[in-house]
């Protein structure tokens, strides 16, 4: 992604003492006390996330009723349905409970509705046919909580019903169920609100189990798969859950997902929430979205290799079908707008494109295109739409003020859904972009740099390794952008057919390897030699044997040269490492002057791309240290009004020592400062 902004810290970075001194290295120390973790016991409760973070589920409401009744049929030898949804988070859910069930010799009956045909959530048909099958007892999960007239009609069909959800419950009020074990229900006491569908589900278990050990031995995989997928906060219990899972997939996965590893390229290599993330759950995921979530369930579910290696090679196989798919649909829609280029939100519509994977293909479009996107399916007079925010334009408000050209609509803020009439498809149109008028001008996309990295040493194996301790990464422990600022680009290497690149950067001496996925030499917009921003992840790098430090970049600009040398001219002069690279010799202010005696003693222009009319081969900021000396030194005088700066030559009788000025003297300070700790540390 090409980002408008970036957010970069400036000035002193906080390095806590009580975490160096607990031995916790520069960049983990500086991260944590980003976030506000700043004392050595507390760092070490939130980076081991032990089992002590796990909240009793009797917290929370109806669980107590919802336990006994399970743990009823479990003594009766009931029948027992369990109905999910078509997500990650809603398979898990189902798979758990269903594999709990049938290891206490129960017979289930698992249920994922059908995508395309059933849509989300509980129906009265499906409550008919598992009565039929002879359940006694259905558990919802990952869904239920606003299903009023579902419950009504178990109820009255004698089919006892426990919800068991995480979403948002309905302002008129929650289904009369047996129980309805929700965290976010009205009164509910119980302190985590960001458990996914699967974490609810697990909480149920847990309070017939009268522990969580034992499950967590068995099914963490399950519960961390679909908490990751799901994206759910990675803190307190999650974090916890999280971590088992992915031990539990790493050193004993279960059959279904050691297959799908396995047919990904992904066995016997490390496990983190992003191989769930981007490796695992897309694969789960489009057997939903093309209308076989059954399936990936029956993957997990299986017992054996040779159960599961077929179903993983179909899962794959539909994972690259859905791709295609969005391709192809991603073209469709990039061949009218190029008829009809879009001056408001995107409003398109076919006959032709899948229901399941329009969604991907509208956030594509939304954040190509920089603006809103909905697209519609067409299937004769109806049509099922997906819908897309961008730069906090609020989707659900927007629907709600377009209801009158609707049939029907749903979601949240960033991402909706919307039911319509073929022959309203033009008035809804019309009538966004009308609504979108009035909103205001939409953010653009900004890059957060949590960490300036002021010393080449945090780099080292030790740091870089140090800094995995923060995983398992996600919403509410992000994995920390780092930036590397004003570093020499010294090589630039294709790779990968050109769609990747491999990058050397240096710096005071060091030098980094760098990898960049995704982006084109074209696309990079710098070029060997040019002095450079990097906001990166730092990673250990194995190959051939060898372990190094690797920089995986998530984005590359050409040096932001206005604000270093606002802090520059406001007297704020940067950390040890870059002083020593803007200490200047005697060299750099021979060409500095000569460069203002050639035009005549008087230069302008303006300030922020001093870099491009200054000197040549001279850093901006090193240009302004050593006109700012020259002016301590009067030798010269500078002039700043507003976006455009003056330099002028003055003459001055008696010898001037430029490297007396204060600002070199301190600069000069600095730089031993840096070369001691260089020395310390080799």
């Amino acid at each position: 992604m090409k980002y408008s902004k970036w957010i970069v810290p400036r000035g002193e970075q906080e390095l806590p003492p009580e975490l160096l001194a607990a031995g916790y290295p520069p960049m983990l120390a500086a991260v944590l006390a980003r976030r506000g973790i700043s004392g050595g016991a507390e760092a070490e409760a939130f980076l081991a996330a032990g089992a002590d973070s796990l909240c009793p589920p009797e917290q929370m409401l109806d669980m107590d009723k919802a336990a006994a009744r399970l743990r009823l049929a479990v003594e009766r030898g009931e029948t027992v349905a369990v109905y999910g949804d078509y997500d990650v988070d809603g398979i898990t859910s189902a798979c758990l409970v269903t594999s709990w069930l049938r290891s206490r010799g129960l017979r289930c009956l698992p249920y994922i509705p059908d995508r395309l045909e059933e849509g989300y959530g509980l129906n009265m048909a499906a409550v008919d046919s598992l009565a039929a099958q002879g359940a006694t007892l259905l558990i919802t999960v990952d869904c239920g909580i606003t299903a009023a007239g579902e419950a009504e009609h178990a109820r009255d069909i004698g089919l006892d019903l426990i919800i068991t959800d995480h979403h948002e419950c309905s302002a008129a009020g929650l289904p009369q169920a047996l129980a309805v074990v929700d965290p976010k229900r009205p009164g509910c006491p119980y302190p985590n609100k960001g458990l996914a569908g699967v974490g609810v589900a697990f909480k149920l278990l847990c309070a017939v189990e009268g522990g969580a050990e034992a499950l967590l031995s068995e099914y963490a995989d399950l519960v961390g798969a679909g908490t990751v997928a799901d994206v759910m906060p990675l803190v307190g219990e999650n974090r916890y859950i999280v971590r088992r899972g992915l031990e539990q997939m790493e050193s004993r996965p279960r059959p279904g997902l050691a297959a799908l590893l396995a047919e990904c390229g992904g066995a016997n290599k490390r496990i983190s929430a992003s191989t769930v993330g981007f490796t695992i759950a897309p694969r789960l995921n489009a057997a939903g979205r093309l209308g076989n979530a059954r399936l990936a369930a029956q993957l997990l579910l299986s017992r054996s290799a040779a159960e599961a290696e077929p179903l993983a090679r179909e899962l794959c196989r539909l994972n690259r079908e859905r791709q295609e798919l969005e391709h192809e649909i991603w073209e469709q829609a990039h061949e009218l707008l190029r008829a009809s280029p879009p001056a408001g939100p995107i409003v398109l519509a076919s006959e032709g494109w899948h229901q399941g994977v329009i969604g991907i293909a509208a956030s594509r479009l939304a954040e190509e295109f920089r603006r809103p996107c909905v697209m519609i399916c067409l299937d004769g007079e109806n049509g099922k739409g997906s819908c897309r925010s961008y730069g906090g334009f609020n989707l659900f408000d927007a629907l709600a003020a377009c209801s009158d050209c609707l049939e029907g609509f749903g979601g949240h803020a960033l991402a909706a859904g919307l039911t319509i009439k073929r022959s309203r498809v033009d008035d809804f149109r019309r009538e966004l972009a009308e609504y979108y008028r009035t909103c205001p001008e939409p953010t653009e996309p900004a890059l957060e740099c949590e960490l300036r990295i002021d010393d080449p040493a945090w780099l080292d194996m030790e740091g870089v390794a140090a800094l995995e301790r923060l995983e398992p990464y996600g919403t509410g422990n992000a994995r920390p952008n780092i930036c590397l600022l004003g570093a020499g680009l010294e090589r630039i290497t294709p790779i990968g057919g050109g769609s990747h690149l491999k990058l050397r950067l240096y710096k005071g001496g060091a030098e980094f390897d760098c990898v960049m996925f995704g982006t084109r030499e074209s696309e990079l917009g710098a070029r060997e030699g040019d002095t450079v921003d990097a906001a990166f992840y730092p990673q250990i790098n194995e190959f051939r044997g060898r372990r190094s430090v690797q920089l995986l970049m998530c984005a590359l600009r050409r040096s932001d040269e206005l604000a270093e040398c606002e802090d520059i001219l406001a007297g704020e002069l940067p950390g040890a490492w870059e002083s020593a690279e803007l200490c200047p010799e005697r060299r750099d202010f021979v060409r500095v002057w000569r460069w203002l005696e050639r035009a005549g003693g008087h230069i302008e222009g303006e300030f922020g791309r001093l870099g491009d009319w200054g000197p040549q081969g001279l850093r901006a900021s090193k240009t302004l240290v050593c006109l700012l000396a020259m002016a301590q030194e009067g030798l010269a005088n500078i002039r700043r009004e507003g976006a455009r700066v003056r330099f002028s030559s003055l003459e001055r009788s008696g010898k001037a020592n430029l490297d007396e000025s204060p600002i070199v003297t301190a600069l000069r300070a600095r730089r031993e400062e840096y070369r001691e700790g260089r020395r310390r540390h080799e």
